[in-house]
C-alpha cells in the first residue's frame, strides 16, 4: 500500500464516506483548496482494484504551539519551540474501516511528518481528534494537552524511536 497526494483529476472524491460529514466535505470541497494555497497537503490511500475509489486520507500542515501547556519536562525541553507538525484530519471510507487502514494511515502520516522533522525541525506532532476518536490515537502513544482533551500531541523523539528505523532504511 502506498498514499499519494490527492489528484482531483484523478482521485473519485464524491463516493468517499467515512460516516462524518465535516471530514467528507473537506475532502470533496476544500482539501483542493488548501493544497493550492499552500495550507496543507492530503494524501490518499487507494483501493488496489480501484485506484480512483478512495480508502482513506489524511491531512497534513503545521501549526503554532502554547508551550504552557505541555508537561513541565517537554516545556523546559522545547522551551525554544513554536511549531509542531499537524494531522488537520484522517478518515478511513466505512467500506474499508475494520481493517486496520485507520492505524495504516496513521502510521504513514507520522512516517512523513518524521522525514520532515528532519529537514526542518519541530519537536511535536499534534493531532485535533474528533470526540470519539480520542482513544485511537492515545492507544499508539499521544497524550492529551492539559486543557483541551481532543488535542494530542506525540514527541518527535517517540516517533524516530518506534518508526525511525524503519524509515530511515526505507527512505
Amino acid at each position: 500500500m502506498m498514499t499519494v497526494q490527492l489528484d482531483k483529476a484523478t482521485h473519485d472524491r464524491g463516493s468517499f464516506d467515512c460516516g462524518s460529514e465535516s471530514l467528507n466535505n473537506f475532502l470533496k470541497i476544500m482539501a483542493n483548496q488548501q493544497a493550492s494555497r499552500d495550507h496543507s497537503r492530503t494524501f490518499v490511500l487507494t483501493d488496489p482494484d480501484s485506484p480512483e475509489k478512495l480508502m482513506g486520507f489524511y491531512s497534513l500542515t503545521m501549526t503554532q504551539i502554547d508551550m504552557s501547556v505541555l508537561p513541565d519536562q517537554l516545556r523546559r525541553k522545547h522551551q525554544a519551540s513554536t511549531a509542531a507538525g499537524l494531522i488537520t484530519r484522517l478518515a478511513v471510507d466505512t467500506k474499508y474501516q475494520g481493517n486496520d487502514i485507520g492505524e495504516w494511515l496513521l502510521v504513514d502520516a507520522l512516517k512523513r511528518l518524521l522525514i520532515a522533522s528532519n529537514s526542518v525541525g519541530f519537536p511535536l506532532v499534534i493531532v485535533d481528534a474528533k470526540e470519539d476518536a480520542t482513544g485511537f490515537y492515545e492507544q499508539y502513544g499521544f497524550k492529551s494537552f492539559h486543557d483541551l482533551k481532543n488535542r494530542l500531541f506525540l514527541t518527535i523523539a517517540d516517533i524516530r524511536a518506534s518508526i525511525g528505523e524503519a524509515v530511515e532504511s526505507s527512505g
